[in-house]
């Protein structure tokens, strides 16, 4: 049994269905207090964690909608909102080398497992904006610095987008995802573009990403994550 920390985007297909499985299987364990499994390490990591438990469940389904799938099995937990565990079964840096272990000559998740600090900054940048924008900058000087370890990067990252961002942080973020993609849409579009809800924003940019195969927001963790908010 494993719930992942890192995000959705980065697990393959057999994975992400898989994590989704087996969260509802813990859902069961802590609910219906069943004994199966109730001792192991990531049930008891998640004791009193429903609130977070039903974030992550959303991070999941919106990661395996962008990916075609559906999901008809909503989570409910509530307890303790937004606090998240303090534990992790393996600390962030180390999940990403467990997937790249495990994906050896595999199908690979929707974006790539990042090979060193800037390119694990180019997946999570977008989120990151939508929730603080003196932080945006200060990583991104970090990261051209070379002053943070992919360890510290990979878990302040991961923290980072357990916050909920803003409303103006997630339109400033989508307003820059879109500069990206608009020429896929016709002029009336854009000229109504400033009308649209950012839940329409995201949706319509995602259709774009797919219809133009965008090579850099198809790598970003926003692409998915931020539609947990809206």
């Amino acid at each position: 049994m494993r719930i992942w920390d890192v995000h959705p985007g980065y697990l393959n297909r057999q994975s992400l269905l898989g994590e989704h499985r087996e969260l509802h299987g813990l859902v069961s364990i802590l609910v219906n207090g069943k004994k199966g499994y109730s001792q192991h390490p990531e049930t008891l990591r998640w004791v009193g964690y429903g609130w977070a438990l039903k974030q992550r469940h959303r991070e999941l389904v919106c990661e395996m909608k962008l990916r075609g799938y559906t999901d008809k099995s909503p989570v409910r937990t509530r307890s303790n909102q937004g606090v998240w565990p303090t534990v992790y079964i393996d600390k962030p840096h180390i999940q990403f080398e467990i997937l790249r272990e495990k994906y050896k000559d595999k199908e690979v998740g929707r974006i790539p497992l990042p090979i060193n600090e800037q390119e694990l900054w180019s997946h999570y940048k977008y989120s990151v904006l939508a929730r603080d924008q003196a932080k945006y900058k200060e990583i991104g000087r970090m990261v051209s610095n070379h002053s943070l370890s992919f360890e510290t990067l990979s878990k302040e990252l991961i923290e980072t987008l357990r916050c909920q961002p803003y409303e103006g942080g997630i339109r400033n973020s989508l307003q820059h995802m879109w500069g990206y993609v608009s020429e896929a849409c016709n002029e009336n579009s854009k000229r109504n573009i400033e009308s649209w809800s950012l839940k329409k924003l995201l949706r319509i940019t995602q259709e774009n990403v797919k219809k133009l195969n965008e090579p850099y927001l198809k790598k970003s963790t926003a692409l998915s994550e931020l539609m947990v908010w809206l």
